[in-house]
């Protein structure tokens, strides 16, 4: 029988892993509103749950309404015409009825409290499906390999059994898709060897053996990673620690933008390594000695590798090197702080247009590095 997380109250894990759901979401959804080549917009929440905990904190599928108002409905009133729909899915009885009245109780406070108009801005569905069947409907695979619409979807799955290869796959290969979701990597790890767990991820190609605990959830992301291939795709893993067990979230986007946004998300969470919970780098914390909040141990291991690759010419502009600084999970901002100091230290010259921006970087105008000493 399923766990309903939602009879009792939120333990800080779960209201971490919201709360980087409704910001990544926060991020997302502008991005695709002032976008003229986007035609409507799909926003999923598969394991919706009933909407709220036992203390009435929101839960996903009210919290992916909430940010789509935004502040003072200052989101909800700059969409114009355009249609944005959000599907919930809650496959219990008693949970997706909680989960109708949840939301039909939020949207008619929003518009009392909000609205001049008489219906809500967004167009909500709710369903009762099984994740396997609802993924499969013939409808949500024509939206999700529709190139006008952009699909931000969530899956807060129990445990790992229901986001396989085969979804993951579809997931990546689907236009103006970002994703997000949710595996219990601790339970992959103690049922390694049971066919139970063989059915949906290949453990054979994980080393668990050589890993620590708290890297558990990172080698099943690179286990994701790998079966991209050569795609041009950006891949993010954040780990959760709950007790003794590890738990995280694998996000996915075809667009640098989307990695940009999701990595400005997890470095707010962890300011040391933009992946964890666990101090997965370990760096000296807050409170020992040689804390220092300015610097961390991966963004010092990142930097030396960009310096290497620069000199030795394997990074040759600044697309290059931002796109490499994000496959490394950090921000691109780090890039332009290594073009900084060699230029200080005289070591290269940048040529073309001299820029240091480090924020959108798909829009960023290109400049080649050139080495003037080793």
């Amino acid at each position: 029988m399923k766990i309903d997380i939602n009879k009792k109250p939120f333990d800080e894990a779960t209201k971490l892993k919201l709360e980087i759901f409704g910001e990544c979401f926060r991020e997302w959804l502008p991005v695709f509103i002032h976008n003229p080549a986007v035609e409507k917009i799909f926003i999923y929440d598969f394991f919706a749950g009933s909407g709220t905990d036992s203390d009435g904190l929101l839960g996903s599928p009210l919290i992916l309404l909430n940010e789509a108002k935004g502040e003072n409905c200052k989101v909800c009133n700059s969409v114009g015409e355009k249609q944005i729909i959000f599907g919930f899915n809650e496959f219990l009885d008693d949970k997706n009825k909680e989960l109708k009245d949840s939301i039909d109780h939020y949207i008619d406070k929003c518009i009392k409290q909000n609205c001049k108009r008489d219906e809500c801005q967004y167009k909500s569905h709710v369903g009762k499906f099984e994740f396997k069947e609802a993924f499969s409907r013939d409808n949500f695979k024509s939206i999700l390999n529709n190139r006008k619409y952009a699909k931000f979807i969530l899956l807060d799955q129990y445990g790992f059994k229901q986001v396989d290869d085969v979804v993951f796959k579809e997931l990546v290969n689907s236009p103006k898709t970002d994703f997000i979701f949710f595996i219990a990597s601790s339970f992959i790890d103690r049922f390694r060897e049971h066919q139970n767990t063989k059915k949906y991820i290949d453990t054979s190609k994980i080393d668990f053996e050589k890993c620590r605990a708290k890297d558990r959830h990172k080698i099943i992301a690179q286990y994701f990673k790998q079966l991209i291939n050569d795609k041009d795709y950006y891949l993010h893993h954040f780990t959760i620690k709950k007790g003794t067990n590890h738990y995280g979230l694998i996000f996915g986007s075809s667009h640098s933008l989307g990695m940009e946004k999701f990595l400005r998300v997890c470095w707010k969470k962890d300011i040391f390594s933009g992946e964890s919970t666990d101090n997965s780098h370990d760096d000296f914390e807050e409170g020992t000695l040689f804390h220092d909040p300015t610097t961390s141990n991966k963004k010092e291991e990142v930097k030396a590798k960009i310096i290497s690759k620069i000199m030795n010419c394997e990074i040759t502009d600044n697309l290059c090197g931002f796109k490499y600084t994000m496959s490394e999970l950090c921000q691109p901002v780090l890039f332009t702080q290594v073009i900084k100091e060699l230029e200080k230290e005289g070591k290269i010259q940048r040529v073309g247009d001299l820029n240091y921006t480090s924020v959108g970087i798909h829009e960023a105008k290109r400049y080649s590095i050139k080495i003037l000493k080793k």
